[in-house]
Parts: C-alpha cells; sequence; structure tokens
C-alpha cells in the first residue's frame, strides 16, 4: 500500500523535448542508490502513479528523476506541466533491487543503460559505496540521438574526482556523432567496440552488468552475455547479470 506525502519541485529542467527532469523536496524514507520511488498525481478524481527512479545519492538534496515525455502517457502530460513551486505526491518509501548491496563483488562492474535508464546509475556512482567495492566501473549510455546524452557534467566531475577509474562510453544509434560509437548496445557488444573502447574485457571471471533502460535493450543483451557464460543474478544462485522490474 502506497504512503504518500507531499513534493514540491524546486528545480526543473528540460533536456530536449522529450526529456525532463525534476528536482523536488519531500519527507521520504532513506534509500539506497538505484532504488524508485512511485511518483503520483490527481486526474480527474483518480490519482495516477508510476516508478521513477531517482538520480540523486541518498546523501545529496534535493530529490530528482529523469523521464520520457511520452506525448499520450497518462501521467507524463501532468508532469510535464509542472513548474517550479508546484506540488505531486511521491510514496515515501522507495523499492527496488538494482542496488548495490544486492550484487556480488567483481573487478569491474558494467552500468548499461539505454535511454532515461541512467538514472539509478547516476546515483549510484555518486555514492561513496561502489568505489570501495569495484576497481573499475564501466558507464555505457545508449540512445537515439547525441543531444539526448544527459549528464554528462555530472559524469565528467565523477570521472576526475576517482582518477579516471569511471570509464564513460555514450552510444548513439540514429546519427554519426565522432565522440560516441555508433550502433545499439547489443550491436557494439557483439562486434567488440564496446570493450575496445573500454579497455576492459567482460567476462564471467571478472565482470559484473546492471542493467536498465527498456526491455528489447534488457533481453539482447542478457542473451549476448548468456553465450559468455554470464547469467542472471540471484540471492540464491549468484550471477553477473543485474536488472529491474518496475512494473
Amino acid at each position: 500500500m502506497s504512503n504518500w506525502t507531499q513534493a514540491k519541485v524546486v528545480n526543473k529542467t528540460l533536456w530536449t523535448p522529450q526529456l525532463l527532469s525534476l528536482q523536488f523536496d519531500a519527507d521520504i524514507l532513506p534509500f539506497k542508490a538505484g532504488q524508485f520511488l512511485r511518483i503520483g498525481m490527481d486526474v480527474d478524481g483518480e490519482r495516477l502513479g508510476r516508478p521513477y527512479s531517482l538520480v540523486n545519492a541518498p546523501a545529496d538534496r534535493p530529490y530528482e528523476i529523469y523521464f520520457n515525455l511520452v506525448d499520450d502517457g497518462h501521467l507524463t502530460t501532468h508532469l510535464r506541466k509542472l513548474e517550479v513551486g508546484d506540488s505531486f505526491w511521491v510514496d515515501r518509501s522507495a523499492l527496488g533491487f538494482l542496488v548495490l548491496d544486492e550484487i556480488p563483488d567483481a573487478n569491474q562492474l558494467w552500468l548499461m543503460a539505454s535511454g532515461s535508464g541512467i538514472g539509478p546509475f547516476i546515483s549510484i556512482i555518486n555514492s561513496d559505496e561502489v568505489w570501495g567495492r569495484f576497481d573499475h566501473i564501466v558507464l555505457c549510455h545508449s540512445v537515439r540521438y547525441a543531444a539526448d546524452l544527459s549528464y554528462k557534467d555530472v559524469i565528467d566531475k565523477v570521472s576526475r574526482t576517482h582518477d579516471g577509474r569511471l570509464i564513460y562510453i555514450p552510444l548513439v544509434s540514429r546519427e554519426q556523432d565522432a565522440n560516441t560509437l555508433n550502433g545499439r548496445l547489443p550491436t557494439n557488444i557483439e562486434n567488440g567496440e564496446l570493450e575496445q573502447r573500454a579497455g576492459y574485457t567482460l567476462s564471467a571471471g571478472n565482470s559484473h552488468v546492471m542493467l536498465c533502460g527498456n526491455s528489447g535493450m534488457i533481453e539482447s543483451v542478457t542473451a549476448m552475455l548468456h553465450k559468455r557464460g554470464m547469467h542472471r543474478h540471484r540471492r540464491k544462485d549468484p550471477g553477473h547479470i543485474s536488472s529491474e522490474r518496475y512494473f
């Protein structure tokens, strides 16, 4: 059962016509990097709710969510109209298992996102825990157009803070961009370009992969990693691949 509390918008960033982040204040319970909150708005006497990952690290404020603006989306249609000072609803309790204490230790942590799925990984790389557990972190962000590559300043700052231990690999599938890999994540895993850019090898012996984004990407990458002897991680059956189910 949801335990709703009111949230107030303190900042709004329209990254592109279809990508938005909202920063807000609210009385929510402590959460772990990688978790999500249920966000709600009252529309025609009904409270519409949907899960959104928290972008900020647990110790940072204000809270932040990042999402696609869907033209016919029942909730995003209304969220996009919010301005600073406006209110909406959040569940006080964050949920989700795409968190560091649910995965085993490894030399390399690969964070692979498509679209707005980068949100929980921004939270993770800004938390202290990840840097004490993994020697190398590779953040891969796959989008359609270069303009969709959000949070680059944040990522660059984290990389500088941790002496280059964070490798950032942007991928763009629908246009050519000199500073990115061309094509989708599965394609660049299959042709070896992703590992060549990272300077590391994806393998069951040294890697753990966290996936967040559209279901097609998650299924394709998971199937490709299976061919390398990597399988989904479960508490009773430790593995190499973690992903989140939001619905």
